[in-house]
């Protein structure tokens, strides 16, 4: 990682246990990902070296961008697609479902709390889905609609976040 990068990346530790969850709920192969506020993308590239097909990429700043799309090209992940851009934004305008939605937004940033509602009140997750927001242990979701559970990994707080079952099966397709 180059040396201008002022990230916190997620602990390898919490990434491998966030993604022994997802391995075990998720046939990754099968899945649309998307991953907000990438810093580095490692988050990117554990989904696509674990065969996730179709990985959507956000990250405001330019400069992590570039990095993110020059080492996605060095390693082949053709499925990785950049996207320069504030998560926020990318959210309203995003007209795409995804199965698995990951931010991992600098701790922080004040509107961490909002971003499931941006999540859910622009219908990007799909019926399967769930969105995992990486936190510290000063952000809590209990009180969310659509909370699951929490599950802390020393300071790296992952919650999750899912519709309803009602919800996902009244709206099976026909």
């Amino acid at each position: 990682m180059p040396s201008y990068f002022e990230i916190r990346p997620t602990t390898d530790f919490a990434k491998e246990a966030l993604f022994t969850i997802l391995d075990n709920t998720y046939e990754l192969s099968d899945v649309r990902a998307l991953d907000l506020f990438a810093g580095s993308g490692s988050l990117s590239f554990e989904l696509a070296a674990r065969g996730c097909r179709n990985v959507t990429t956000v990250e405001k700043e330019g400069k992590y961008a570039a990095w993110i799309r020059k080492t996605a090209e060095a390693l082949s992940f053709k499925q990785i697609k950049v996207f320069q851009a504030d998560a926020f934004n990318f959210l309203q305008r995003s007209k795409t479902k995804y199965d698995i939605i990951i931010a991992d937004p600098p701790y922080t940033l004040e509107e961490i709390p909002t971003i499931p509602d941006h999540v859910f009140s622009n219908n990007l997750l799909s019926d399967i889905g769930i969105l995992v927001v990486e936190h510290s242990g000063k952000t809590i979701f209990n009180s969310h609609p659509y909370f699951k559970e929490v599950r802390a990994y020393g300071s790296v707080h992952f919650s999750f976040f899912e519709l309803p079952q009602v919800e996902k099966e009244g709206s099976s397709e026909v």
